[in-house]
């Protein structure tokens, strides 16, 4: 069973039997979890429905090991580990996202309600992806196709109280004699947020847009594809400026309608997805172009400043085989070339031109009870950084990049499973790092590029036991890794344009922690689990690293009431508590950081299948958070940094507070 046919149910809990027998993409090969050495977890249409969030992103956030980096609430970056930016490739349509995520303020551009399941591979261990996948991958699964000989559909809306969030999706798909095809449509609305200390967020609020299509044939011989994809992001950019006298923000922007400064955000795919029998294995070819467009209006809503177009084009040919004595294998070439330019009178990075070329080979063989698998990758990457009067200099470099991963995973006897793996990554560093030069409005600072960094070279290492028995199961992942040349953006007390300047630099990093799932069912309809994870990272001389989630236990207690019921099917109800601990191993050179208090969140959420004549007729959830309308700031909140409120002393602007969520799915 793949990942991208995992079974529709409203069922919240992926039980850690089931899960062991889903087979996965990520490592090059199709695997199943339980043969995989590094951490992998599947992330099911059930769990994304029962989740209330703004966007794909914060719904994955909740993940153990995984955060975001968030601008209000249309906003948010994945971070796997205390990593993120183009450390985690985030793979969508069967190629990887390519908009501008690099800056701290740009989001990834997919709509969440065309995500049907979700694979997260934590560490450098994929080795398809190349540069970038030094922190993990993010694989963004499709809706399955239909059925043969049917043709079938869904509606869903949803409401979400404290920002007056109302979106909607239509879908429907069909396969007839080997022709398939899908299409969606997704739409949203966002207005201003609010929480107990700033009232509502003025220029919060967001439209979101997106659509989706998909033709192909299936045959004995394998499948060809064609997936178009369009998504539209006008979000708006929120300043955080208060009236000195009442301390109150600044801006009468409280509707979906943002006012100045605000986005426009546009991608647009197109994706050729081909797989072909070929002897004992397949032979796979993707190739995929996509444009990304951002706009940044700031002094008008008719003509934009920041400009940005980038054009990509996505290339991957593979061959996955098995071989006698259980041996598989995979290996193939891949990679992308960029064009990018500046078309606005405002600038921060240079125009340029990239090519990326990989060749990549991985094996896995089992003997007895142990399953060895590993693979190495060299990659090669060109960079021409094209010259701007006054403002940017003309310059090329390359960067050659090798890397690896060899792991082990064996059974204990019945209950116990121990994994361990060993991987070596490697990250070119971005435009923005590079060559940076100038006032970034959406970050409020002043950015300065270092066109001598080097590449970041990670070495990892995953160490897990899991342990599953009728009434208990624990899965633990831990990890240490060591990145050279990490390269991070850091204040260094100066002033432009009355900003303070962020300038890039780099440095020995090390970075060490991990994963601890515990679900215990004393009886069928009642499981109570916990998870914890945490991330210590810190340089060579001492200093912590910037941007690093603080230590977090998310406990969750939920009782299911039917299964197979004649009208309720799939009736659960659940109590959480999402308890942030405080982070006081912050990066505070030249005031970079400041430490975070510990915060607790307490969420509930409910649902249930409708059944009428035997078919499921709607599905129903209702979710609150932050029940107790908490004012807190998460540590990977760019806002937290805003300014002063000149009466409370307060800094920077707060999360989200109480929010009721409503989702209804009607199937057809």
């Amino acid at each position: 069973m793949n990942a991208q046919e995992l079974p529709d149910s409203s069922d919240l809990f992926f039980r850690h039997l089931e899960l062991n027998e889903v087979v996965v993409t990520g490592l090059a090969g199709d695997t199943k979890v339980k043969h995989t050495p590094a951490p992998i977890s599947v992330i099911r249409p059930g769990d994304l429905m029962g989740r209330a969030s703004t966007n794909i992103i914060n719904a994955l956030a909740a993940e153990p090991g995984l955060s975001s980096i968030t601008t209000g609430g249309g906003i948010s970056k994945p971070v796997i580990r205390g990593l993120g930016y183009n450390r985690v490739v985030v793979v969508n349509d069967g190629i990887r996202q390519e908009g501008q995520q690099w800056g701290d303020e740009h989001g990834i551009e997919v709509d969440g309600a065309s995500v049907h399941s979700v694979e997260i591979l934590k560490g450098p261990a994929s080795l398809m992806y190349g540069s970038d996948a030094l922190a993990g991958v993010l694989i963004f699964q499709g809706m399955p196709n239909a059925a043969p000989g049917t043709v079938e559909g869904d509606v869903s809306t949803e409401y979400q109280s404290n920002n007056n969030l109302f979106a909607y999706s239509l879908a429907a798909a069909g396969n007839h004699s080997g022709w398939i095809w899908n299409a969606r449509f997704s739409d949203k609305y966002a207005g201003a947020y609010r929480n107990r200390f700033d009232g509502r967020v003025p220029n919060s609020g967001f439209r979101e847009r997106g659509g989706s299509a998909l033709f192909g044939k299936n045959g004995s011989w394998g499948y060809s594809r064609v997936r178009l994809s369009y998504y539209h992001l006008t979000p708006g950019i929120i300043e955080g400026e208060r009236n000195p006298e009442t301390g109150e923000l600044e801006g009468d922007a409280f509707g979906s309608r943002p006012g100045l400064p605000f986005q426009q955000v546009r991608h647009y795919k197109v994706v050729s997805d081909n797989t072909f029998r070929l002897g004992n294995g397949n032979l796979k070819f993707i190739l995929g172009w996509q444009q990304n467009r951002r706009q940044e209006f700031e002094e008008s809503a008719h003509e934009c400043g920041l400009d940005f177009k980038l054009n990509t084009l996505n290339y991957d040919l593979r061959y996955q085989v098995e071989f006698p004595a259980d041996w598989k294998a995979a290996f193939g070439v891949g990679g992308m070339y960029q064009r990018s330019q500046n078309l606005g009178d405002e600038y921060l990075i240079p125009a340029y031109r990239l090519l990326d070329a990989g060749l990549f080979a991985t094996a896995s063989k089992q003997l007895g009870d142990w399953t060895f698998s590993g693979g190495v990758r060299m990659d090669l990457r060109r960079l021409h950084s094209e010259a701007l009067e006054g403002r940017f200099e003309d310059f090329r470099r390359t960067f050659p990049g090798f890397s690896a991963s060899l792991g082990v995973v064996r059974p204990l006897g019945e209950h116990f499973t121990v994994r361990a793996n060993i991987a070596r990554g490697f990250r070119a560093p971005n435009l923005s790092e590079l060559a940076s030069n100038g006032e970034h409005e959406g970050t409020l600072r002043y950015e300065l590029g270092n066109k001598d960094l080097k590449p970041e070279y990670s070495l990892q290492g995953d160490l897990g036991l899991d342990f599953t028995s009728k009434y208990l199961s624990v899965k633990t992942a831990f990890f240490m890794s060591r990145i050279d040349n990490y390269i991070f953006a850091a204040r260094n007390g100066q002033y432009e344009e009355d900003l303070p300047v962020y300038a890039f630099q780099s440095g020995l990093a090390h970075l060490k922690g991990g994963e601890v799932v515990v679900d215990v069912h004393p009886i069928h309809s009642l499981h109570l689990s916990s998870a914890f994870s945490c991330v210590f990272a810190n340089q060579s001389n001492g200093d912590y690293l910037p941007l690093i989630p603080a230590p977090r236990l998310f406990s969750e207690a939920k009782y299911e009431f039917s299964h197979g019921g004649k009208t309720f099917n799939n009736a659960f109800i659940a109590l959480n508590v999402d308890w942030n601990l405080e982070q006081n191993r912050f990066y505070a050179k030249d005031n970079t950081e400041t430490a975070t208090p510990g915060y607790v969140l307490l969420g509930a959420s409910a649902g249930t299948d409708i059944v009428i004549k035997g078919k499921k007729r709607l599905s129903i959830y209702l979710i609150g958070s932050n029940l107790t309308d908490v004012a807190y700031q998460n540590h990977l909140s760019r806002l937290k940094y805003a300014d002063v409120n000149a009466v409370t002393g307060r800094r920077g602007v707060f999360n989200m507070g109480r929010n009721i969520t409503l989702k209804v799915e009607v199937p057809f």
